[in-house]
């Protein structure tokens, strides 16, 4: 009986030091979860259900993974991602769908974004104009350039003047206005229907008290003025062209070059005639040049965002994340992978810091939640299970040996 029951403290013991052996292995693994053995007495049985007073030994009952929260640990990758608390990234194994806790994602040959084993990570797609949609797919980065994006908008703020002195008429020589029949310009740089830049030059010029004429000049040639704008006593805007309003809209002009036409439209809202020096606060136009991507930036709800070197941005998608109702229950694949099982319930789909799901974070990993200096104190207490019940089959030994040598 005891050689028996010291045999199943010698197996509880060794898988209690597999299982310490297996943490303490996987302590630098990204995502990592550690395990434990759980263990429980035997006691005999009759068919009545009544058992004996000495237990049959001990028996491993369950090898359960603790889905604790690791440390993060930050990088200098954009694509290095990291949940901070509750969930799992959704990843495409070639149709099938594993989850897992590490992030450690690039880019393929397709643009998709994938783990080591080319695994794609999986989220919520955005359509071509950066909206997310509810739609479940393969994340890609697309290196297509954006579209350059014709300028229709531009938009001052600035100060004219008041103490300035009316100069003569308004004179264009061959190398432009005369800078003695005008008061005050500012230039900025538009863009054509192909992504040309173009220079747009507004010159001033005091018609009368509280009243100025405005100019308009691209590339040196005159598509819009003269248009009259007057200011209220206090030096707000009061009109253009003897209307109340605030913006002036050019007639089409072909800025060259094989463009189409253009027409723009100038927003005076923040214009105002003070008593002080002629000062541009903004100038700001809505056009664009083509874009290639230069970074891509992920922010905590997992939102993914394409920066081209055009300045503007755009949502290239969402990454998802998925919870489950009993994730102990969840089929360990390997490669810090697991798979959805009965026991684990079906997954939730959401979004980062929705509902209980984590947020995400860009540029960190999550470390292993292993602690190494309880894995140690926990294998010399292993160690001594071993040890004792091996003492146990020694000392029966002795006692066999000893009967068997009655004479």
């Amino acid at each position: 009986m005891a050689f028996d029951i010291a045999l199943t403290g010698l197996s509880a013991a060794s898988v209690d030091l597999d299982v310490i052996a297996n943490n303490i292995a996987n302590s630098a693994t990204t995502g990592f979860k550690e395990s434990r053995a759980e263990f429980a007495d035997i006691f005999a049985a009759t068919n009545l259900g009544i058992g004996s007073n000495v237990g049959q030994g001990v028996q491993v009952t369950a090898v359960r993974q603790l889905f604790t929260q690791g440390d993060l640990k930050f990088t200098e990758n954009n694509l290095d991602l990291a949940i901070s608390g509750n969930g799992f990234f959704r990843i495409n194994d070639n149709g099938v769908i594993n989850y897992t806790r590490a992030g450690m994602f690039g880019v393929d040959a397709n643009g998709y974004l994938v783990n080591a084993k080319g695994q794609r990570l999986t989220g919520y797609l955005a359509d071509g104009n950066g909206n997310i949609t509810g739609l479940l797919g393969d994340l890609q980065l697309s290196t297509a350039a954006q579209p350059p994006q014709a300028t229709d908008l531009v938009t001052l703020a600035a100060n004219l003047d008041a103490t300035e002195s009316i100069p003569p008429a308004f004179t264009v020589g061959p190398n432009g206005p005369d800078p003695a029949t005008y008061n005050h310009s500012t230039s900025v740089t538009i863009y054509d229907s192909l992504g040309a830049p173009h220079v747009a030059t507004l010159y001033y010029r005091l018609d009368a008290t509280n009243q100025w004429e405005s100019f308009l000049f691209v590339d040196n040639t005159q598509v819009a003025g003269p248009d009259v704008i007057t200011f209220n006593p206090d030096g707000s805007l009061n009109q253009i062209n003897g209307a109340s309003v605030t913006q002036i809209t050019t007639a089409p002009f072909n800025p060259g070059g094989g463009a189409a036409n253009m027409t723009l439209t100038l927003d005076y809202a923040a214009l105002t005639q003070y008593g002080s020096p002629f000062s541009v606060n903004s100038l700001s136009q809505n056009g664009s040049p083509t874009g290639r991507l230069s970074d891509i930036d992920i922010d905590k709800t997992g939102v993914i965002f394409a920066r081209f070197s055009n300045g503007r941005s755009l949502a290239l998608g969402q990454v998802a994340l998925v919870s489950f109702a009993n994730p102990q229950g969840l089929q360990p694949l390997g490669d810090t992978a697991w798979a959805e099982t009965f026991d684990s319930g079906a997954p939730l789909v959401g979004t980062p810091g929705s509902g209980e799901l984590g947020t995400v974070q860009s540029g960190a990993l999550e470390e292993s939640n292993v602690d190494i200096t309880a894995e140690l104190v926990a294998l010399i207490t292993a160690q001594r299970n071993f040890q004792a019940n091996a003492q146990v089959i020694s000392a029966s030994d002795d006692i066999t040996q000893t009967i068997i040598n009655i004479r």
